[in-house]
């Protein structure tokens, strides 16, 4: 019989229940047994969505991020957590996000480094590594997630981050070498092994997701070294890799000394055949056949086609399974009852999907015939929304066909335009900024909803916003900021406002996916070709200008930005989709000038995050991601400046490419790195401005004036001052006005300073 699992499942859950019990913790409206008690009940829903699986993931649980709990379950926990006492959910708070429930509101300590977890939206935190670093097994929270599970009758199989993956994962915060941290890391992974086996545990996944990029022989040779060491110790062993092909490490992975390998037939479904040559006839394959990061349904019928022979080929030794965690999908499509139902149909989140892997696997063991029903209504579907007229527009098939190079060039070069911008804008040294957003206050978002309800009409919601623009604009006339932003008051979230405006978007009430923490996004469905049919910014820009005499930027999302955190068709190349919104952008952004925005951002937040995990495939990406980018930008006026921001990626291997994009001005997020990003600017010149961003909105602490003048001048040290730009690291709606405020006064007397100085 074959075997089906899942690799993890959506852990904030359906209702983003996870996400409003950690943020009562942090206010100190729940304790936390309360928060403990509440993420026991959502373990035991999601296990009972998963009871028709023969082996459910057990430790995918996270109350912040997974690579955070696997430092803690090794016992590598950052000094300045433990030196303030408190109990272990403390320190790990204090880690994710500076402070905890229970520390004092002056803040704690310096949050960890957060990064995208390969290329995904999802953040992790960073493991920290120095010579000094030990590390201690300690299975606290593992143990009462599985003793939960197995409480409840649960076949579990717990599920951790493997120790190559691990160190790959982490930076060194001096001189030494990750690796050479190895001898000691094996004994704890060893003894972790030892203790799921003295528990019962029959198979444990432990995750090498390291295994599908480039890997240098060091830490090839690595890898061999930790299996060769963990070997005999534990249970069973499934070594699960994902979001790629082994490509050149696929002969080594096949060989380590583990009791299966899960490879993403997904993404490497060439590499079945060769995986099945190269593994021993005692190993299982685990093959991801349904993909666990987007929204389509599966064809049931083409996956049938090619699995069938597979399954005759390895009989028992064949188990399936999504092709990553479902982490990144939504919960359960069920609750969607107001989403189009043409397209509803053509969908499946984390709950259908493993309807799908059952139907798949009944059809292996049993023949067909015996889901028959099943699999002509998934074909049906299929069907419908490949012939759907609402899918293809021949009039932006027309505009994208008509694309030159010169869609793509400003008129003149930066230092050209630098000096009609200068000129135009007037701007002192060390130019003060926000990002975009400001608070996102509960008056907002309680005006939103009444006017979704209809509880307020059109001319109602315009005054609500109005006057929440105008509260902004005075906020930052009281702070002295140099360029304004309007606060964003009217935007739900950075792409699906722009998303419900452009024809080929499709939206969820419940299609929530955690992002980071209690972060969660609702990623718009980009279910067809892509057309702007008016100005979707313009009224509100134009009304905050109207307030202020001091510039007003205009804030856009870009449109690798909208590819990458959408849920992006599968039925054409990315490429072709990102040329069609930066179609739609450009068309914004000329609007934009037209209506007197002298300063236009548009965010690229995602361009990092796209990058394929290849270096081999980087060049043919960002030849049309800088290239989508360029034809939304670069359709102004010389004296038009047009920024971008991006945010918690590593930036350094493309910085090139960055500079290539030609915005007149970047921000970047530097604060919880301690401006180890500009690192990059040791061996490149960047030829425009930049803003490095000096206060960490991911956490509650408020900098203080000396940290952001010692940041800007590690900055200074690097980039000549004349291109540099004061700004946080992002966006400020998910804050409260009484952090925002004393965080922005440090940032404006900061910069009084630096210019004194200067």
């Amino acid at each position: 019989m074959t075997i089906t699992h899942n690799l993890g499942f959506p852990r904030i859950g359906a209702r983003r229940e996870l996400k409003f019990a950690l943020e009562r913790h942090w206010q100190g409206a729940a304790t936390a047994a309360e928060l403990e008690t509440q993420a026991a009940e959502l373990r035991a829903r999601h296990w009972a969505r998963q009871s028709a699986l023969d082996l459910v993931p057990v430790g995918d649980f996270s109350f912040y991020d997974q690579v955070l709990d696997t430092s803690f379950l090794l016992g590598n926990v950052p000094a300045r957590a433990r030196s303030h006492g408190g109990t272990p959910l403390d320190q790990y708070f204090r880690v994710a996000r500076g402070r905890a429930a229970s520390d004092s509101a002056c803040g704690c300590v310096h949050a960890g480094e957060m990064t995208k977890w390969f290329d995904t939206n999802y953040h992790y935190i960073v493991p920290e590594f120095d010579a000094s670093t030990t590390f201690a097994l300690d299975t606290t929270r593992l143990q009462q997630q599985l003793r939960e599970a197995l409480d409840l009758g649960v076949r579990a199989k717990p599920v951790i981050i493997g120790p190559l993956t691990y160190l790959w994962l982490g930076k060194s915060k001096d001189a030494s070498e990750r690796l050479a941290l190895l001898p000691a890391l094996l004994p704890v992974y060893a003894q972790l092994l030892d203790w799921l086996k003295a528990e019962g545990v029959d198979w444990v996944q432990v995750d090498e997701p390291a295994l599908v990029t480039d890997l240098d022989p060091a830490w090839r040779q690595a890898c061999q070294d930790a299996y060769a060491a963990l070997q005999g110790h534990g249970p069973k062993l499934l070594l699960a890799t994902y979001f790629g092909p082994l490509a050149d490490n696929l002969a080594l992975a096949c060989a380590l000394p583990v009791a299966g390998l899960h490879l993403d037939a997904i993404n490497a479904q060439d590499e079945v055949a060769a995986a099945i040559a190269l593994l021993d006839e005692s190993k299982v394959l685990s093959l991801g056949v349904v993909d666990g990061r987007n929204i389509w349904k599966t064809d049931l019928h083409a996956t049938l086609a090619w699995l069938e022979p597979v399954a005759r080929q390895l009989g028992e030794r064949l188990w399936i399974a999504p092709s990553c965690s479902l982490l990144h999908v939504p919960v359960d499509l069920e609750s969607e009852t107001h989403l189009d139902p043409e397209i509803r149909s053509w969908l499946a989140f984390a709950v259908q999907k493993l309807e799908e892997l059952r139907l798949l696997a009944c059809a292996l063991d049993h023949g067909r015939v015996k889901v028959q029903e099943a699999l002509l209504a998934n074909a049906a579907a299929v069907d419908r929304r490949r012939a759907s007229r609402r899918v293809h527009s021949p009039e932006v098939a027309q505009a994208v066909a008509a694309i030159t190079p010169d869609l793509g060039r400003r008129a003149s070069p930066h230092a050209q335009r630098l000096t009609e911008q200068a000129a135009l804008l007037n701007l002192p040294s060390y130019p003060t900024t926000t990002i975009g957003s400001f608070p996102q206050t509960l008056d907002i978002r309680q005006a939103r909803q009444q006017f979704k309800r209809g509880e307020l009409d059109a001319q109602g919601y315009r005054a609500a916003m109005q006057a929440e623009i105008a509260r902004c604009i005075k906020a930052q006339e009281d702070l002295g900021l140099d360029v304004f932003v309007h606060g964003e008051a009217e935007r739900n979230d950075m792409v699906e406002y722009f998303g419900e405006q452009l024809e080929g978007y499709a939206f969820s009430a419940n299609g929530w996916v955690q992002s980071y923490g209690s972060r969660c996004v609702k990623p718009p469905i980009l279910y067809g070709d892509v057309r702007r049919p008016r100005p979707m910014t313009v009224e509100w820009t134009a009304y905050a200008q109207s307030l202020t005499e001091k510039p007003m930027k205009g804030m856009l999302t870009g449109p690798v930005t909208m590819l990458n955190w959408s849920f992006v068709r599968d039925d054409q190349p990315r490429a072709a989709t990102c040329r069609q919104l930066a179609l739609a952008i450009r068309a914004e952004v000329q609007d934009l000038e037209r209506a007197g925005v002298r300063i236009i951002q548009i965010d690229e937040a995602a361009l990092r995050e796209g990058l394929p995990l290849r270096r081999a495939h980087w060049d043919t990406y960002l030849d049309w991601a800088v290239e989508s980018f360029r034809i939304a930008a670069n359709g102004v006026r010389d004296a038009t400046q047009i920024h971008t921001h991006m945010c918690y990626s590593e930036f350094n291997d493309i910085i090139a490419a960055i500079a290539a994009m030609d915005a007149d001005v970047i921000t970047i997020e530097t604060s919880r790195s301690d401006m180890e990003l500009l690192g990059a600017f040791d061996d490149f010149r960047y030829p425009n401005g930049i803003g490095p961003g000096v206060y960490d909105i991911h956490s509650p602490n408020v900098p203080s004036r000396a940290q952001i003048v010692g940041l800007m001048r590690k900055a200074a040290a690097r980039i000549p001052p004349a291109q540099l730009w004061v700004n946080p690291d992002c966006g400020l709606k998910t804050r409260r006005w009484e952090e925002v405020l004393p965080a922005l006064e440090n940032m404006v007397a900061a910069a009084r300073t630096l210019r004194e100085a200067a």
